[in-house]
């Protein structure tokens, strides 16, 4: 079944925080697969070859979510844990975040250690932006030069993305519309043309991404 809305972070981003002289840098990346999520971790680990602890989790939604999350070392459930909790507080998918400790010599204890794993990983998070994703129709409309103010002007009331314009004799316009919206837009475009214009839908996919 098919996500109507859900969301996850807009691409990657990285933050770090300093507790107690510990430097924790996390980097958040936006992911589909476990295979996407593990070569994230292990390109970060071998960049940060030098580091105490480089502790990852990771979501995955869809029909048959997936949820994964290691401590890497750390005291069992200060790590890991707090990180997949940060990603689930948010309510967000398709994420992963990977924190590098670099220890400063001071001992956290186990408070110190989750709330500071859970910041960071909240801080990568913002980094990385939080964005909409809409599973929306890709429809196509022929008119003529003088209608395109109008279309253009519903679009941005409806909050309708503009995908693209193709011009020549007349304006090839692609729009994106979620998918329950498609009739409304067809109501739309018929009031102001009385229903003389070609709407032809070219295809579903993730075309609208909102950015919270």
């Amino acid at each position: 079944m098919v996500r109507e809305i859900y969301k996850t972070v807009k691409g990657e981003g990285t933050a770090e925080i300093v507790e107690k002289k510990s430097r924790f840098i996390a980097n958040t990346k936006r992911i589909s697969t476990e295979q996407e999520a593990i070569e994230f971790y292990e390109s970060i680990k071998k960049k940060c070859w030098d580091a105490r602890h480089n502790v990852y989790a990771y979501y995955i939604g869809g029909d048959s979510p997936v949820q994964k999350f290691s401590d890497e070392g750390e005291p069992a459930g200060t790590a890991g844990m707090p990180i997949l909790e940060a990603i689930k507080r948010q309510g967000l998918e398709d994420v992963v975040v990977v924190v590098t400790r670099y220890f400063g010599g001071v001992l956290l204890g186990t408070g110190g250690l989750i709330r500071a794993y859970s910041k960071s990983a909240g801080e990568g998070i913002k980094s990385a932006g939080i964005v909409k994703k809409i599973w929306s129709t890709k429809v196509n409309i022929k008119i003529d030069y003088a209608l395109l103010g109008k279309i253009q002007s519903i679009a941005i009331s409806e909050g309708w993305q503009i995908i693209d314009s193709v011009y020549s004799d007349l304006i090839d316009i692609y729009l994106a519309v979620p998918v329950g919206q498609v009739q409304l837009l067809r109501k739309k475009i018929a009031e102001i043309t009385a229903g003389s214009l070609e709407i032809t839908e070219v295809g579903n996919d993730y075309y609208i991404t909102e950015e919270i």
